[in-house]
């Protein structure tokens, strides 16, 4: 059984948040050792701090996602900011831009954006990325303010060569359920650019269940199903692959 970090869940969502016990038992009994839980706003991030307080097996990320760009404060910010210094948070985020739903302005988001990749430089902390519809305005930010900065690409999208010029930057990528969809050919494709070094897996559960599961809310557990899917596609065993994105997990979050 293969060894497998989450790298992105939110464990604040329902279902999920309904019994955290139980869904890291599942997780922990298919080889998850440890999940990363996303904030999305002030009120997720303080929420998911407190999951990774309680659970071993938890650590937090904190941010403001692009859709809640415009719903945050500056006291939410500053709240944040002071929220990031807790030791259980690994990553700032998930933060970045977002121009498929228009919750929030492209100034607000730009904004938003540019005051974490600054705390993720304070704090000596990598960043989680967002992007849907916007991956040459987010790669000019990277390029602009996000040098010398580490980060994921979570929930791989775009054309290839937004990954490859995310990469460039020194970025990881990883990938969620969706990549197992039958429809995701273009993101099946996006499979083979990342090197070894710099693939990570997730869940983004409660969101984007895998295939084998489709119909039931995501968990950490379901991981394995999109680790086994990406290990195939990349002619390796789950085990082989599951040591590579767990020692990539722990060497860019520091767990």
């Amino acid at each position: 059984m293969p060894e497998i970090i989450d790298t992105h869940c939110h464990l604040d969502w329902k279902p999920l948040c309904e019994d955290v016990h139980d869904v890291l038992n599942r997780a922990r009994e298919v080889g998850v050792v440890h999940c990363i839980t996303i904030g999305t706003d002030l009120e997720t991030s303080v929420k998911n701090v407190a999951y990774a307080e309680a659970h071993e097996q938890v650590s937090a990320a904190v941010g403001v996602h692009p859709n809640e760009a415009e719903n945050v404060s500056d006291d939410g910010v500053k709240a944040i900011v002071e929220l990031s210094k807790h030791p259980q948070v690994v990553a700032i985020g998930e933060v970045g831009l977002d121009f498929y739903r228009d919750y929030a302005s492209p100034e607000a988001q730009y904004k938003t954006l540019s005051t974490f990749i600054e705390l993720a430089k304070q704090r000596n902390l990598p960043v989680i990325i967002h992007c849907r519809d916007a991956y040459a305005e987010l790669i000019a930010v990277l390029q602009k303010e996000a040098q010398g900065v580490q980060g994921v690409i979570h929930c791989a999208s775009g054309p290839p060569s937004f990954i490859e010029a995310a990469l460039e930057l020194g970025f990881y990528v990883s990938f969620a359920g969706n990549v197992t969809y039958p429809s995701a050919k273009d993101l099946r494709e996006l499979i083979a650019l990342v090197p070894d070094d710099r693939l990570l897996v997730e869940t983004d559960a409660p969101f984007l269940t895998p295939q084998p599961k489709r119909g039931q809310k995501n968990e950490p557990s379901f991981v394995a199903h999109t680790l086994e899917f990406i290990a195939q596609a990349r002619q390796m065993s789950p085990d082989t692959l599951g040591q590579i994105t767990t020692a990539n997990a722990r060497r860019l979050f520091k767990l």
